[in-house]
């Protein structure tokens, strides 16, 4: 996955964990498209600090899903619930073969995995 996309992922999920300063620099930076200069300027702060209080509150979020995996498992049942509707799809056009019989069973052990 990009490491960009990764990171916001990350923030997602785990952003209300960090302090109000990680909050704005990640967000300046990820969200706002500003460079660590203008950061810098913004915060009247050096770029290395900018770039420190970033790089520390990526470590941060990386820390967060490692212990607790929530992206992890979120993305997990995205690909889940995709399956799900591919079943369904299949059993909307009217045809229900003995594969379509199968994944209905598969389907229900999906639910059953998201559900628990």
């Amino acid at each position: 996955m990009d490491e960009i996309l990764r990171l916001t992922f990350l923030y997602d999920f785990y952003g209300e964990l960090l302090t109000e300063k990680q909050k704005l620099v990640f967000e300046m930076h990820y969200q706002n498209d500003l460079s660590l200069s203008e950061i810098g300027e913004e915060l009247s702060i050096s770029r290395q600090a900018v770039r420190d209080q970033l790089k520390r509150t990526e470590k941060i979020l990386i820390g967060y899903e490692e212990k607790l995996r929530l992206v992890e498992r979120f993305q997990q049942q995205q690909r889940a619930v995709l399956k799900m509707k591919n079943i369904l799809d299949e059993i909307g056009t009217g045809e229900v073969s003995r594969e379509t019989t199968e994944a209905i069973v598969t389907m229900k052990q999906i639910a059953d995995a998201i559900l628990s």
